[in-house]
């Protein structure tokens, strides 16, 4: 994808379920001005079987390519975020593969208004949620910042209502626009 200046892309996909013995890979490589925003989420979930148990899933690669134009026909790599989830043959617990948690959520931010107080106040969002979060910050390129929430939690609705928490206070604070659900279940 390509973002021209002062484009806005929100990306909201449904859930990414992966099924017993799937492997699954998606590459998203974005290009933006320094004047572009960029909200992209995801969830990954495992699949399930009518008697409650979990499928396993052979692995889930997603790699997203975020880059920067310098205005003289260049660019600048902004984030690399290359996620590998390979579940255990057997339950892990504790430190180890996500912390015994089944599913995660990601949202990537890419906006020059992203500073350590906005991702201070995503981080609080998380308050009274049954799920693990951590925060990173990008460096600065061209006045671009941004940042990527990684959300562990064994709820696919946790993780979506997480994700909409965050969203919402991205678009009331910088175009002051309410909530918006477009989920169609």
């Amino acid at each position: 994808m390509r973002l021209g200046e002062g484009a806005r892309l929100e990306l909201m996909p449904d859930q990414l379920i992966a099924y017993r013995e799937a492997s699954y890979r998606q590459r998203t490589a974005v290009t933006l001005q320094p004047s572009s925003s960029l909200v992209m989420a995801e969830v990954v979930t495992p699949g399930w079987s009518p008697d409650g148990a979990a499928f396993r899933y052979e692995e889930v690669r997603l790699r997203n390519e975020i880059r920067v134009d310098d205005g003289s026909g260049g660019t600048h790599l902004l984030a690399l975020d290359n996620l590998l989830i390979r579940p255990p043959l057997h339950d892990v617990t504790g430190l180890g593969f996500m912390e015994g948690f089944s599913h995660l959520g990601s949202l990537v931010v890419v906006d020059g208004r992203v500073d350590q107080a906005l991702a201070d106040e995503l981080h609080g969002l998380t308050a009274g949620h049954d799920a693990v979060t951590g925060i990173s910050l990008t460096q600065t390129v061209a006045g671009t910042t941004g940042l990527v929430l990684r959300s562990l939690s064994n709820s696919t609705d946790q993780l979506n209502r997480l994700l909409r928490s965050w969203t919402d206070v991205l678009r009331e604070r910088w175009y002051g626009q309410g909530p918006l659900n477009l989920r169609k279940h």
